[in-house]
């Protein structure tokens, strides 16, 4: 049965009597219902759509009993205001990638009401039909970045790396128009009442710990200090945990984890903060009693301390709904006890 004021008290750090589940992309191309949504309107008009979004939001947690919902949109969304020209084939690509000086000049910092103002009217309709706390969310300033400099999504974004390091000057003046985009947007979701938000450094793990200190950190911290006292703040960085001495600093009540890393071994250089996470999503992909193994392994894990259900990334097109049932299941059927160390 789900819990709904369980993530929220997970997420300021409270250790749970069940760990709270949602599921990164649990609203995706896994659901018939999503799919038919989409050929019949198109992602991006899905996103700016607040119906549409709302509808698209719900649709996992009608299906199944998790423990919060996740705004549906794209962490490219509060980019076309600055000026930045978006397509999505299937993913994000730029007509004209941001490189020089002049480039970033062009850049706007648009009012927050002029950031996809379609996006707060979701949350508000969300907040009068969602019967799980809502969370919102945005692209970190350094992934934003990722994208604009490299014009779509690679796999080791060495020319953003590469830019980094020839373009040093140009690449903070980006990062901090970045940031202030990316507070204005995340403000704007807390004021129409989105009750947690999710800062994703999907990128941050390309880079070495000189790179992230020096393009990451500073600028992520800005935006979740930005935010502070108003609801928890949750921090993903994909691939990261060369990183976790640092991030350890960022001004979040949630440290997100990816599969790589067992959550015994986050807590200790995590101290202080609720962790979610962190399911392979590949395992979703095999039977529902590896899924529920691999479940069963995750929550002994993250025993000891404050603890959200999640997947390491986000669910996998190929996933069969039945599979993610039965998961949100055994982990609703998992107890814990506060205290309780992993043997």
């Amino acid at each position: 049965m789900s819990e709904p004021a369980s993530f929220l008290d997970a997420a300021w750090g409270k250790s749970t009597p069940h760990a709270p589940v949602w599921l990164m992309r649990q609203a995706g191309r896994y659901l018939p219902e999503y799919r038919e949504l989409k050929e019949r309107h198109g992602f991006w008009r899905m996103v700016r759509t607040p119906e549409l979004a709302v509808e698209v939001t719900l649709q996992p947690i009608r299906r199944f009993p998790l423990d919060a919902a996740i705004l549906f949109s794209d962490i490219m969304t509060p980019l076309p205001p600055m000026g930045v020209d978006i397509d999505f084939a299937p993913g994000p690509v730029l007509a004209e990638p941001v490189r020089t000086r002049s480039d970033v000049d062009r850049l706007r910092v648009p009012d927050a009401g002029e950031l996809a103002p379609f996006v707060a009217d979701a949350v508000r309709l969300l907040r009068s039909e969602s019967p799980v706390p809502l969370i919102g969310f945005a692209g970190a300033p350094l992934t934003l970045a990722t994208y604009l400099v490299q014009g779509t999504g690679t796999t080791e974004h060495a020319d953003l790396r590469a830019w980094l390091a020839r373009e040093p000057e140009t690449a903070h003046a980006l990062l901090d128009k970045l940031t202030e985009v990316t507070i204005r947007y995340l403000r704007t979701q807390v004021e129409a009442g989105a009750q947690a938000v999710q800062l994703f450094d999907s990128w941050a793990g390309v880079h070495d710990v000189a790179g992230y200190a020096r393009f990451g950190l500073p600028y992520a911290h800005r935006v979740l200090d930005a935010l502070a006292g108003t609801v928890p703040r949750i921090y993903l960085a994909v691939g990261s945990s060369h990183l976790y001495g640092r991030i350890a600093t960022l001004p979040a009540e949630v440290v997100s984890v990816d599969w790589r890393r067992p959550l015994r071994d986050c807590r200790a250089e995590l101290p202080g903060l609720a962790l979610q996470g962190n399911l392979d999503p590949g395992l979703l992909l095999t039977t529902p009693e590896l899924a529920v193994a691999g479940a069963h392994e995750v929550l002994r894990a993250g025993l000891g301390g404050a603890h959200i259900f999640n997947l390491g990334h986000g669910v996998l097109p190929g996933t069969d709904p039945d599979t993610v049932a039965r998961l949100v299941d055994a982990v609703h059927e998992f107890p814990r006890t506060e205290g309780d160390q992993q043997p």
